[in-house]
């Protein structure tokens, strides 16, 4: 009989937790579907994140306008821990609601969900479009009793839960984004958040000072940014984790595209050329019961 490697719960949200305070930087790559993650584990990452992004394109709905129901997400998120012996850290948006119990139950489903980790966003309304930045943040006072309840509830399950607070300043018309990055990251950080991601910071010297001055795990989100940055450049700088995001997913659905694109133009069916084969794919679905 073919058994799944096991892994319990508690172990893998110990690997987890582990991998923000090694001191080496690692990467988590963010899976969309069981499948994804399957792959993810077989070429041996050390853990893997869910992008909502990834869940919500594949799904037909847009992503960062908060329309999939908590219950689905983490249902999702479910299928995705389930399939991996690799701990898995979900991308929980906004908490799915306003008020601190809304928070703290998100991460009560994700906990059952199987997932040893989450994010929460600080983000009260998003912006009208990528290109603008027109979001609003929740109060500090009331997004630190967010991250607070979070931490609690994460604290009364029985595993070592990572927490990450996200704050989205970047994404509002603050003159000054950083300074009041520093002053959440600060105030998540004592709320009880093991982690600190503060997506749109490009700046290198920036992040070093973040990584210092707030002295916890700092993740970083590789999309597009204005000049290259790679590994080494991000670990001079203090970052402990890095986050593909929805970023493979959208190279993915661009890969898609350009296939459908060409064979109704084209008749082009030269992306058989690359395609796995029915017995690969297997092959990839029975190693991941006999490992």
């Amino acid at each position: 009989m073919k058994t799944f490697k096991m892994n319990t719960h508690q172990t893998k949200a110990e690997q987890f937790q582990n991998l923000h305070t090694q001191g080496s930087i690692f990467v988590m790559p963010c899976a969309w579907d069981a499948f994804s993650a399957t792959l993810f584990e077989q070429a041996n990452f050390h853990c893997i994140g869910t992008t909502s992004g990834g869940v919500n394109w594949v799904n037909g709905r847009k992503d960062y306008v908060y329309s999939t129901p908590a219950s689905e997400m983490l249902r999702a998120y479910g299928q995705i821990a389930s399939a991996t012996h690799l701990p898995v850290s979900g991308d929980l948006e906004n908490g799915y609601g306003r008020e601190p119990e809304s928070v703290a139950s998100t991460i009560e489903g994700a906990i059952a969900s199987g997932l040893v980790g989450g994010s929460i966003e600080d983000q009260h309304t998003v912006p009208s479009n990528e290109d603008l930045n027109n979001g609003t943040l929740y109060e500090l006072p009331l997004a630190v009793e967010r991250i607070a309840a979070a931490r609690q509830i994460a604290d009364a399950s029985d595993i070592a839960f990572t927490l990450t607070a996200r704050c989205e300043v970047y994404y509002t018309e603050h003159n000054d984004p950083f300074s009041i990055a520093m002053e959440r990251a600060t105030a998540y950080r004592d709320a009880g958040a093991d982690c600190i991601f503060v997506p749109g910071l490009n700046n290198l010297e920036q992040l070093k000072i973040l990584t210092q001055e707030v002295d916890c795990a700092v993740s970083f989100g590789m999309g597009a940014t204005p000049t290259p940055i790679t590994l080494p450049m991000l670990e001079d700088a203090g970052v402990i984790r890095v986050s593909t995001g929805g970023g493979i997913t959208r190279a993915l659905l661009g890969q898609l595209q350009r296939i459908s694109n060409s064979l109704s133009t084209h008749g082009d069916f030269s992306y058989l050329n690359e395609a796995l084969s029915e017995t690969q794919i297997n092959s990839v679905l029975e190693r991941r019961f006999n490992e």
